[in-house]
């Protein structure tokens, strides 16, 4: 039976569009770190190389005929990102953000059944057929984001920090508190077709209680 996250993951990729608390466990990732603004061309290269290799593999695995263990089939999960600022950006920063001084790590979320050894055999097939330097630079990471707060945005991106301060009083009015200001977005619309005020994005930050 095929795996739809959006059917059987909802409680970490669809929460409804007010604050909730959360506890991820650990999930594998191949990821790819850069900095600059989004709307960059550079972003959305290190987009196309991620599902350059994310789509490869699920189609390989299909097609293997000693595939791993408990191996399924499975819809590609969405792109996530976990975005910060530089640091030089951190020791001035007076409220207004500059997207230049943005820092990033996009992924996307592999199965459980995809080891790090099988996603480096790929990695390496993918790299002798395409001439992406990027390739160099991506990763397989196990991440686990914890106890988290989480909403789900409906709206433009520079939008959020609206939901963002409706998740602090959340935290703060149920006894947490926000471990710095990195945050994971998780993209459920494409925004290449979807307009900006429909577009759906899954915002979680990380806390901890109070009195810890």
């Amino acid at each position: 039976m095929k795996h739809e996250w959006r059917k059987h993951e909802k409680t970490y990729y669809l929460p409804k569009t007010k604050p909730e608390l959360v506890k991820v466990p650990p999930f594998q990732f191949i990821t790819l770190k850069g900095e600059g603004n989004p709307n960059s061309s550079l972003f959305s290269e290190c987009i196309s190389t991620l599902y350059s290799l994310a789509y490869p593999i699920k189609m390989n695995l299909k097609k293997d005929p000693n595939p791993p263990k408990d191996c399924t089939d499975f819809t590609v999960y969405p792109l996530e990102g976990i975005w910060d600022i530089n640091d030089t950006a951190k020791q001035n920063y007076n409220g207004t953000l500059n997207k230049d001084d943005l820092v990033f790590k996009i992924m996307i979320r592999q199965p459980d059944f995809v080891k790090a050894d099988y996603f480096y055999e790929q990695l390496s097939t993918i790299r002798q057929k395409k001439d992406n330097p990027l390739l160099e630079t991506v990763a397989f990471e196990t991440i686990e984001d914890g106890l988290c707060v989480q909403m789900l945005h409906i709206g433009s991106y520079d939008d959020e920090p609206a939901s963002f301060a409706k998740m602090e009083t959340f935290a703060k009015n149920n006894g947490l508190e926000r471990i710095g200001k990195d945050h994971r977005e998780i993209y459920l619309s494409d925004f290449r077709k979807v307009a900006p005020e429909k577009l759906k994005t899954t915002l979680r930050f990380w806390v901890k209680k109070t009195n810890e």
